[in-house]
């Protein structure tokens, strides 16, 4: 058996012990810089093709629609830091959304978290990002997300005051959701934003038009319509009055 010896530290080249001590400071040094700094949030990653997200469903689309929304409502909360909404990169939470409402078409969730929750945001190019994936939304079924659209019109109303983009949304839902089970007051919108705008002899025309297309039947709604009628050609004859001859 071969005869092992050790030779002593002292034999240790001096500049090698150097080096050992030098990157074992090093290492500590790294270890507590990264226990004090602080925490940094994580970006949003892109959303996976719908396709994918399909496949890797293993069969069960539904489930991994919801499990992909959840995961978008945890990402704010991330270990030791909480991260605002307007530090997302909407354009990829909008396909998220998409990727979302792709899996489950009928499903509510994507359009209200977009319309209610992420359009509120204080940033107002964020916020038409998701008001324009609502639009977009809308029109493939239009009767059963006439919800999330019509929030979309009051958010370009009131947040963004933007009246030509509400009047917009508020045309399409005149237009597009006429199934029975949407309210009148969805299709008057037009109308009271054409008011909004001082467009008078508009929306005289919006709501005489929704009266004769019966498409409000409500007597109740008639006759609050045909006071509106009223209203409106007062402020018409009164305006015509104001200008000059």
């Amino acid at each position: 058996m071969a005869k092992t010896t050790q030779r002593p530290w002292s034999s240790v080249p001096r500049p090698l012990c150097w080096l050992l001590a030098a990157c074992l400071l090093l290492q500590l040094g790294w270890r507590l810089a990264q226990q004090h700094s602080p925490a940094q949030p994580r970006p949003l990653p892109a959303a996976p093709p719908a396709a994918v997200a399909r496949l890797a469903s293993l069969g069960e689309p539904l489930a991994m629609a919801k499990a992909m929304l959840l995961y978008l409502q945890s990402f704010e909360d991330q270990p030791g830091v909480s991260l605002p909404w307007r530090q997302l990169d909407y354009n990829r939470l909008a396909s998220w959304l998409e990727t979302a409402q792709t899996l489950d078409p009928r499903s509510q969730y994507a359009l209200v978290a977009a319309s209610e929750v992420y359009a509120g945001v204080a940033d107002p190019q964020r916020a038409r990002r998701m008001l324009a994936f609502v639009a977009a939304s809308f029109a493939a079924d239009p009767d059963r997300r006439w919800p999330a659209m019509a929030q979309a019109a009051l958010v370009a109303k009131h947040q963004l005051h933007d009246l030509p983009l509400a009047l917009s949304y508020a045309r399409q839902l005149r237009q597009l959701a006429t199934g029975p089970q949407v309210p009148s007051w969805v299709r008057e919108m037009e109308a009271f934003i054409l008011q909004d705008m001082d467009q008078l002899d508009s929306a005289r025309l919006v709501i005489g038009g929704l009266i004769a297309s019966g498409q409000i039947s409500d007597p109740h709604e008639l006759a609050f319509l045909a006071r509106r009628l009223d209203e409106l050609a007062k402020q018409i004859a009164a305006k015509k009055a104001k200008m000059p001859p």
